[in-house]
């Protein structure tokens, strides 16, 4: 009921980080549109945890430790899974649930890695997927070395450039190479069955 109106020939997109992750989204999305085309954008789920956990540490100062989070006892035994910030780069798992409702055919998985190295090349992949001449390119980003990431170049009527706002790029914290090891242990299984899947080889390994 939020949703535009979309005429012929135009496209409506709508996003939020929480679809991929949500168990009743693939039901309720078919219902709505089973032509809807699919874009999901992935990074290393070590990375992505350790992205998130730093996000609601801005947010909650008194937050425990990301081991403290991460692992249901301190030895760094069983990895804690229900802590939706390690839960949610459980790829795989997500996938099964969307792929009872809409083939692959449907989705186009961006690399968030290769979306900060070549933003116009991801993008190419992404106009390609939409049906659409490919208009954003190369010369439409700039790299800016403070936030780490690509920014466009600005838009026509305005003289700024189009930058990620101060809640991305920031510093993450020092995690123990032991954690960071236990993690790439547990993720690895998920994100080579989440490769087959997709017939993508993220490089996350």
């Amino acid at each position: 009921n939020l949703m535009p109106r979309t005429l012929e020939g135009q496209i409506t997109m709508e996003k939020t980080p929480s679809y991929f992750v949500t168990p009743e989204a693939p039901r309720r999305i078919y219902n709505m549109s089973k032509d809807t085309k699919l874009i999901v954008v992935v990074r290393n789920p070590v990375t992505r945890a350790i992205s998130d956990y730093t996000q609601t540490l801005s947010k909650t100062p008194s937050l425990p430790t990301f081991q403290a989070l991460a692992f249901k006892n301190s030895s760094l035994g069983t990895i804690d899974t229900t802590w939706s910030a390690i839960r949610i780069g459980i790829y795989a798992k997500h996938l099964e649930n969307w792929l009872q409702y809409f083939p692959l055919s449907k989705f186009l998985f961006v690399s968030g890695e290769r979306l900060v190295s070549d933003p116009a090349g991801e993008m190419g992949r992404v106009q390609d997927f939409l049906g659409l001449k490919r208009v954003i390119t190369d010369k439409h980003f700039y790299f800016n070395k403070t936030k780490g990431f690509p920014c466009l170049k600005k838009p026509e009527g305005s003289s700024k450039p189009r930058c990620l706002g101060k809640s991305k790029g920031r510093p993450h914290p020092d995690i123990d190479k032991t954690l960071l090891l236990r993690l790439q242990d547990f993720y690895r299984p998920y994100n080579m069955k989440f490769y087959q899947m997709t017939g993508q080889n993220f490089g996350w390994d």
